[in-house]
């Protein structure tokens, strides 16, 4: 069926039962012309056509021009279709109509372009109007033709068209779009024409091979659209991956009341039950179901039962489309051995398929379905694994509604995708992006989000829409971020211009605070109190299969009490770093750890030290009793000095009476521990050096707190004694001695004896560069990836958000180097350091405690060098678990 020679081939054509590809051509058809190709030898109904492939978009987009010999390629290619149909393109008596749609192997959706109804102008029209019996119909098609394409191709605004169509209907009388007559219709293209001709001084494009062109070019260009190089940005998508153009027959969804548009989901993708989930409109076009303007309906009887809908559903108005689609579904799940979610057309009661693709889907689906196809034999538990994406554990990991509160939703819609979250309402995606750069919590509200709001949803905490259904845009994209998300809230009445949201009676303002739930549809005045999540079932079926894969232990970064507890619930086996210094901000505490910082000699710095002692000591008995026996790493004081300096003259006032000395004398010491550069200055392995006497006051914290854990708990302590932004041997060396020193004592003191470990930050290049001779007086090193990256990028992490997007949107990097490890970089003295390390000590014990520890593109890095563990915050415990194991398959694949 090629239309060219397989080495050069532009055109991969599909059809009437055969492919030129298959679904394992995703890379070079895309995620919709490789399963268009697979359902065609699957011999389903899938209308014929062809994909340009991925390949040729990257190179006219570097060129400019179309490479030699696609022009025939596609020529041959629509005379393949029109055989197959028995229609030709731009014929005026039985004219073929296509559809010209992007296909990118990673699912993007809405993001880029798509053209329907391409091949109408004055003359097909009327052919079309013949054909179809239906006028109506006719012109319908041919105003949507031309509204689609001026938008996509020229380049006119579409909401200008839909200004020019309300117009029409309050000229008119109409309040919905289903009233109109076939002459207005057919009024409505004229004043559409006209209004492309007054916008570009030209004719709106009447040759069809002119159209064809226009829409292919039009398509590889939105894959650099502002929306598609967001999405791409926020999935990790690479630049140069780029779409195939599928042109495909149409098939009428709009043609009769036998017809009709859907999408269809073959598992629930909320909850993964097996069930066939969708909606579906009857005279409809796809763009209907998926952009809210028009409420869809049930697939089955027992789902619009159940969501108590009046409108019969698709299962009781076309039963024969209906089953067939059911049997399609089954046949498509257990070829892809994977919930699919599936695009279709019904023509006069006539079922073809338009896309099937691996459904997007919440976390809590995402372990259901994975667990549900072992248990039913279609994959195995290593596939199970490989399934869920760990990122998007982050969905099941944070508190939900407590649904004890009893307070009353103040309206409802469809729960679209399942959490709870709390914020502000704005009514635009650029508040919602600009208020999220300050720290606020948004919650967006829409009559409904098109693509060009995704920069908002991401930035939102939650999505509120007034239109649109389960599988509707805001929908979609959402359950894919997994953010909380209600559609369809239909007593909802937003006034943009007003800036505010109307509920019968009650009034919603931009900036006032309400709460989202997800999981019910429910929308609460207010913030409402939330329950702490409960993890059993699948989850604990697919994390205990996990964990049986992982090589690497997981351990987590706290200081609490509380933090501790959580990550143990998550199946944490270590405490991987401990800041002290995070112990330190409290009330109680500051104003001693402000004097020790203060104090002109060293009687006054112990004398304080004397006061922090107790509370240091209390604070590591909690960790180690939380941990019971796992190891836990405590890093000595590391901050810059500043931090911890009064501002105000009531806070040095406050200090200056506990010190027993005067405000000018604080004030005077403030003023000279004044650094220029503090992030680089006296901090660290540093400030040991300087005062011994820290160093020797946490330790002696550490070693009593692990004797009396050891003691009362009956269980082996180890604690593992962390020095921070150690540079060399020397300086290791140095407070080590101040470490053993003063354990040794505390032992003694004690008449006890703890088995301790004396170890390293990695974080500064000479660090990583000097391995080998650090690792003499190192029983492990940590990798403190944050100021690793700091110091090998020369960034400060606080300032790069200014120009770090900059960066990635404009292609200068690919992700941010303090999200995702820059493993060209700084992973090279990550590695560098490792085997420097293992140089002198073998038996090194090796991990990482940056925020990179819970990243899993990092564990993957990790994995590979061979790392003992990863640390990471409480909440991101289970995703390192999972990424660390998928690590481990991935090797073996």
């Amino acid at each position: 069926m090629s239309v060219s020679s397989p080495a050069e081939q532009m055109v991969y054509s599909f059809g009437d039962g055969t492919a030129d590809g298959h679904a394992g051509m995703k890379d070079v058809l895309g995620g919709k012309g490789a399963n268009l190709a697979e359902m065609c030898t699957l011999g389903l109904p899938v209308p014929p056509g062809f994909t340009i492939p991925t390949t040729v978009c990257m190179d006219f987009l570097a060129k400019g021009t179309w490479p030699a010999g696609l022009e025939d390629a596609v020529s041959a290619a629509i005379n393949q279709i029109e055989q197959i149909v028995g229609r030709r393109f731009g014929d005026a008596d039985a004219p073929l109509l296509v559809s010209v749609r992007s296909g990118a192997r990673a699912s993007m959706p809405g993001m880029m372009d798509t053209v329907l109804n391409l091949g109408l102008n004055d003359d097909t029209v009327k052919a079309l109007v013949d054909a179809s019996g239906d006028e109506r119909f006719a012109w319908d098609s041919y105003r949507r033709f031309i509204q689609m394409y001026s938008d996509v191709v020229l380049g006119i605004d579409h909401h200008m068209f839909e200004d020019t169509l309300e117009d029409l209907k309050e000229e008119r009388g109409y309040f919905r779009d289903l009233e109109m007559e076939a002459e207005d219709w057919r009024d409505l293209v004229v004043r559409y024409r006209a209004l492309v001709a007054e916008e570009l001084d030209e004719p709106f494009p009447q040759n069809v091979h002119d159209q064809l062109w226009g829409a292919i070019r039009a398509v590889f260009k939105s894959w650099t659209n502002a929306r598609a190089i967001t999405y791409r940005t926020l999935h990790n998508i690479p630049d140069d991956w780029g779409t195939a153009v599928n042109v495909q027959a149409m098939v009428f969804g709009n043609l009769d009341d036998d017809s009709a548009t859907g999408v269809a989901f073959t598992r629930d993708p909320n909850t993964g039950e097996r069930l066939l989930y969708g909606e579906f409109l009857v005279n409809a076009q796809g763009e209907d179901v998926v952009s809210g303007i028009r409420t869809p309906q049930h697939l089955t009887k027992a789902s619009r039962e159940h969501a108590g809908a009046k409108r019969p559903a698709m299962e009781e108005v076309m039963p024969r489309a209906y089953g067939q689609l059911v049997d399609i579904c089954t046949q498509l799940e257990t070829h892809y051995c994977d919930m699919q979610d599936i695009e279709f057309t019904v023509e006069q009661d006539r079922l073809w398929m338009l896309q099937t693709r691996s459904g997007k889907r919440t976390a809590k689906a995402a372990l259901k379905i994975a667990v549900d196809l072992v248990d039913e034999g279609l994959i195995d538990q290593d596939q199970a694994i490989m399934r869920v994406d760990p990122a998007a554990l982050d969905q099941l990991l944070h508190p939900t509604l407590d649904e004890e509160a009893g307070k009353t939703p103040a309206l409802k819609g469809l729960p679209a995708a399942p959490g709870a979250a709390a914020g502000i309402v704005v009514f635009s995606a650029d508040e919602a992006e600009r208020q999220a750069r300050d720290g606020v919590k948004v919650i967006l509200v829409r009559h409904e989000t098109s693509p060009e709001d995704i920069h908002g949803m991401h930035a939102a905490e939650a999505i509120l829409t007034a239109r649109g259904g389960m599988t509707s845009h805001a929908a979609v994209v959402a359950r894919g971020m997994g953010k909380p998300c209600i559609v369809g809230a239909g007593t909802l009445k937003i006034d943009l211009e007003e800036g505010r949201a109307t509920v019968l009676d009650t009034v919603i303002n931009a900036g006032d605070t309400i709460t989202i739930d997800g999981a019910s549809g429910s929308v609460y005045l207010g913030e409402m109190p939330t329950i702490e999540p409960e993890l059993t079932g699948e989850f604990a079926t697919l994390m205990g299969w996990a964990d049986a894969r992982r090589r690497m232990k997981v351990r987590t970064n706290a200081e609490t009490e509380r933090d501790a507890k959580t990550a143990i619930k998550f199946g944490a086996e270590g405490i991987g770093l401990c800041r002290t210094e995070h112990m330190f901000f409290e009330t109680d505490r500051i104003i001693p750890m402000r004097e020790m910082i203060l104090a002109n000699d060293e009687a006054g710095r112990r004398a304080a030290l004397e006061k922090l002692l107790p509370m240091q000591r209390g604070d590591f008995l909690e960790l180690f009793y939380e941990m019971a026996g796992l190891p836990v790493t405590i890093r000595l004081l590391d901050p810059p000095l500043h931090e911890f300096l009064p501002h105000s003259d009531a806070d040095m006032q406050d200090v200056a009476d506990a010190a027993g000395v005067s405000l000018d004398d604080v004030k005077s010491r403030a003023e000279s521990l004044h650094e220029l550069n503090p992030m680089l200055g006296h901090r660290g392995c540093r400030l040991a050096v300087t005062y011994p006497e820290i160093a020797e006051m946490q330790t002696q914290a550490i070693i009593e707190a692990a004797i009396w854990a050891a003691k009362e708990s009956g269980k082996a302590v180890v604690p593992e004694i962390m020095v921070p932004l150690v540079g060399s041997g020397g300086e290791l060396a140095f407070v080590k001695d101040i470490i053993d020193r003063t354990a040794a004592a505390v032992m003694k003191a004690h008449d006890a004896q703890i088995d301790y470990q004396v170890g390293t930050m990695i974080e500064l290049p000479r660090a990583a560069l000097m391995a080998d001779e650090i690792a003499d007086h190192a029983g492990f090193f940590s990798f403190g990836t944050n100021d690793l990256t700091q110091t090998v990028f020369g960034i400060s992490r606080d300032d790069a958000g200014g120009f770090l997007n900059d960066y990635q949107r404009k292609g200068v990097i690919d992700r941010d180097p303090f999200v995702s490890l820059d493993q060209q970089g700084v992973g090279k003295m990550v590695a560098m350091a490792a085997e420097g390390g293992r140089a002198t000590r073998p038996d090194i014990k090796l991990g990482i405690c940056g925020e990179h520890g819970g990243d899993p593109s990092s564990i993957t890095f990790c994995e590979e060098l061979g790392l003992d563990y990863v640390s990471c915050s409480p909440y991101r415990v289970p995703i390192a678990r999972l990424a660390a194991a998928q690590a481990v398959l991935s090797k073996q694949d």
